[in-house]
């Protein structure tokens, strides 16, 4: 293991550390001359990426609720911002709108979160010679198999199981097959 590491904690509210000019401060600096912060890390990758020409990794762990998929947003937003691709592609938009759906399938309640992700992502993006965002590829990958066929007191399976029986008396279900 080679690199930076930087321990993120949700704060549970919105701080004013992210925004554009936050980005651009970031922007060119070297790792270790400003605060430790996820545009420092993404920096520091998008640098060796256009200076060694080889792919970069970045990894986001934590435990439930610490805000690993907003850290992997940020990331691909400065990626998106100093390829000057933000507002060409939305790239960042474009890579989460999948969201939505797999947390509908793949999210539970647990008793420390009530939208825990079943599922681990593995984003890879693609770069130009220019270095500008060409494109994106997310994986997904199912967490705790046990949880399909168990769960602990006070907590809820897969929201998607949930949601197919809370619409099973619509019309538009009957038409589904299910």
């Amino acid at each position: 293991f080679e690199g930076i590491v930087l321990v993120a904690i949700n704060p549970y509210e919105q701080l004013p550390i992210y925004e554009q000019d936050v980005i651009y401060a970031y922007s060119g600096q070297n790792a270790g001359d400003m605060d430790p912060h996820i545009f420092a890390v993404a920096e520091e990758a998008y640098k060796q990426m256009a200076r060694d020409e080889k792919n970069q990794s970045i990894i986001v762990s934590g435990e439930s609720g610490a805000g690993k998929t907003v850290s992997a947003k940020y990331a691909m937003r400065f990626f998106a911002t100093v390829g000057g691709s933000a507002s060409d592609t939305n790239i960042e938009a474009k890579v989460l709108a999948s969201s939505p759906i797999m947390e509908a399938i793949g999210n539970a309640k647990t008793t420390r979160n009530d939208n825990s992700s079943r599922f681990g992502k593995y984003i890879q993006i693609g770069f130009d010679k220019r270095y500008h965002i060409i494109g994106a590829n997310m994986r997904t990958y199912l967490l705790e198999k046990s949880r399909v066929v168990f769960q602990a007191e006070d907590e809820r399976n897969y929201h998607i199981f949930y949601q197919l029986c809370a619409s099973a008396t619509l019309p538009e279900f009957k038409d589904l097959g299910l």
